[in-house]
C-alpha cells in the first residue's frame, strides 16, 4: 500500500521492519482527514491498521505524479535480526502461531536465534507473520528504487523528519514507534548460520548497494562484521 497524504503531496511506500511504523506514525499526525482514536488507546498497531504494508504494485507508483515519492531503506541483515527481537520475541509470532501449536508443522515454537535462522524458510512457509517480515525489501519497494524521489537510509531519519517539516510547513519527530528492548547482533551466531543468511540476502545486498555495504564480503573464518551503511 502505498501511503499518500493528499494535502501535502507525499507518498511514502513502507518496508518491514525499516522504521515504517515511525514513518506512519508520523504521516497519521499530519494527515488532515486521518481519524485517530483517543491518545491513550494508541499503539503501535493503531498505525498499521491505518496503512497496512502490502506489496508494491507498479499501477498505483504511476499515479503518483508531482508526488514526494520517498521510502526508508535498512541494511538486510540488521533489518533480519530484527525479525528475532522483535517478532519472535517480543509479539510471541511463533509462540501464536496455529500451526506450531498444533503440530501442523514440527518446528520448535522456541528455537534460538541459530535454529530459527537455520530454518527461516521453513519457519516463513508456516508462519505467516514472520513470511511477512522476512520477505525482500523490492517485494515491497519495487524493482527500481530510481522510481523515488528520495530513498533515506534508517541512519537518516533525522534528516527525513527535517525535510518533512520543510514540505509540510511544521515540526515533524520521528521516535521510534516500534524499537525492541534487545539487540541481536551477528556475532551472537554460529557461522554456519552467517552461512545460511549470506546466501539468503546476496541478492538484497545487490539491490541495495547504493546505501549499504556486504558485510559478508569482508568476512574471514567465518565471522562476520557489524552491518554499516554506505557514506553519503
Amino acid at each position: 500500500m502505498v501511503v499518500r497524504i493528499e494535502a501535502y503531496q507525499l507518498a511514502y511506500v513502507p518496508l518491514p521492519k525499516a522504521a515504517c511504523s515511525s514513518v506512519k506514525k508520523a504521516l497519521a499526525l499530519l494527515d488532515p482527514v486521518v481519524s485517530l482514536p483517543p491518545r491513550e488507546t494508541r499503539d503501535v498497531h493503531t498505525w498499521h491498521r491505518l496503512y497496512p504494508t502490502r506489496r508494491f504494485r507498479a499501477r498505483q507508483m504511476a499515479r503518483l505524479e508531482g508526488y514526494f515519492r520517498f521510502c526508508v531503506v535498512r541494511d538486510p541483515l540488521a533489518r533480519l535480526l530484527s525479525v528475532w527481537t522483535n517478532r519472535v520475541q517480543e509479539f510471541g509470532d511463533l509462540r501464536n502461531a496455529w500451526s506450531l501449536q498444533s503440530g501442523r508443522v514440527a518446528l520448535p515454537m522456541e528455537p534460538d536465534p541459530d535454529f530459527f535462522f537455520s530454518h527461516l524458510t521453513a519457519y516463513a512457509q508456516a508462519v505467516s507473520g514472520i513470511k511477512h517480515h522476512v520477505l525482500p525489501a523490492p517485494v515491497f519497494l519495487g524493482p527500481d528504487l530510481g522510481a523515488y524521489s528520495r530513498v533515506y537510509r534508517t541512519e537518516e531519519m533525522a534528516i527525513l523528519g527535517e525535510d518533512l517539516s520543510q514540505r509540510c510547513n511544521q515540526a515533524v519527530s520521528l521516535p521510534r514507534a516500534n524499537s525492541s528492548g534487545t539487540r541481536l547482533r551477528a556475532e551472537d551466531l554460529k557461522p554456519a548460520t552467517l552461512d545460511a543468511l549470506r546466501v539468503r540476502l546476496d541478492a538484497e545486498y545487490g539491490f541495495l548497494s547504493s546505501y549499504y555495504d556486504n558485510p559478508f564480503d569482508v568476512r574471514s573464518h567465518g565471522a562476520c562484521v557489524t552491518p554499516s551503511a554506505r557514506l553519503s
